[in-house]
């Protein structure tokens, strides 16, 4: 009996995210089997070999390449969503509970946000004579993160010029599809005009992307935006002299949540800050909330890092 590919079936898998336009799952899948293929030597990859032996192996393989644990986390699931995909489309019969026991949540041990001095310090404008433009770029994309309540650099660059009315940027996150309306501080609009687009043509609010591509063209453009951003994010965190502290396109969304908390904000209100949709009872939950509370919230963490003084939620 002829045994099915596993290799061929997920190429084709990875063939139909690309049609879907999902390419930054196709290229987490690419990575996957990538890691699958180094592990087994090359060749193809047989969905008989698909044991609960071989995935144990599979995992201690990548554990002593010492890749993390969310790495590791996500190939195991990329294996598993499509070994599920195979056995939904009748292409195996399937084994009951083959991945249980492998690695497959998410760790939060990894720190990504920074103190609410090392941020201040991070958007010091007195350091702007010692940056490169690029730095200087990579600066002011941090703080217009932080001041859009923590907004992802993948739907700040996304962000479309009929988003923003007046003092009001009313959007939808990319990723959960949850709406999001900040109400901008006058330096949030500085920011914005300074990097708004000037090409009439472009869809965009801001300079991030041009608008002339599209499909896995406009995906790798994003990317290549994302790698430089981050790069010189690093080289801002060794100019401001902070050893040892990794800054990122995730260093604000996380500052901004953790200082939130800290100020005693309710989650609650955190949650709607920051576009979450995970709980279905939190979703209907903050329906009650007014936009004034959340403005309320931006605004104390705002203060708290640019004045250095903590004020309370229920103080503010």
């Amino acid at each position: 009996m002829k045994q099915e590919s596993f290799t061929g079936f997920m190429h084709e898998v990875m063939d139909g995210l690309r049609q879907e336009e999902r390419f930054a799952t196709a290229h987490i899948y690419k990575y996957a089997l990538a890691a699958v293929t180094d592990f087994v030597g090359g060749g193809e990859i047989f969905f008989g070999a698909l044991t609960r032996r071989w995935l144990k192996r599979f995992q201690e393989y990548l554990d002593d390449l010492q890749r993390s644990y969310n790495t590791i986390s996500t190939y195991v699931r990329v294996l598993r969503a499509v070994y599920n995909r195979a056995v939904d489309c009748g292409l195996i019969a399937g084994e009951y509970r083959l991945f249980a026991g492998m690695k497959t949540g998410v760790s939060s041990g990894r720190k990504l946000a920074v103190t609410a001095v090392q941020m201040n310090n991070l958007l010091d404008k007195n350091l702007r004579n010692r940056l490169s433009p690029d730095v200087c770029e990579a600066q002011d994309t941090l703080a217009l993160m932080l001041l859009l309540q923590g907004m992802p650099y993948a739907d700040l660059a996304h962000l479309h010029k009929g988003n923003l009315n007046g003092d009001l940027l009313i959007c939808r996150r990319r990723k959960t599809g949850t709406e999001l309306c900040v109400r901008l501080l006058p330096e949030t609009m500085r920011l914005i005009d300074r990097y708004k687009s000037s090409d009439a043509d472009s869809p965009y609010l801001l300079n991030i992307l041009s608008g002339k591509r599209s499909g896995e063209a406009a995906f790798h453009e994003y990317r290549d935006k994302l790698r430089s951003l981050n790069f010189h994010l690093s080289r801002l965190s060794e100019c401001c002299g902070l050893e040892g502290v990794k800054v990122s396109s995730y260093t604000a969304r996380h500052t901004w949540a953790t200082l939130a908390k800290y100020c005693q904000v309710p989650e609650e209100v955190i949650s709607e800050g920051l576009g979450h949709s995970s709980l279905e009872v939190t979703r209907t939950y903050l329906k009650s909330f007014e936009g004034d509370e959340l403005d309320k919230a931006n605004r104390l963490i705002i203060n708290y890092i640019y004045s250095g003084r903590k004020t309370l939620w229920n103080r503010a």
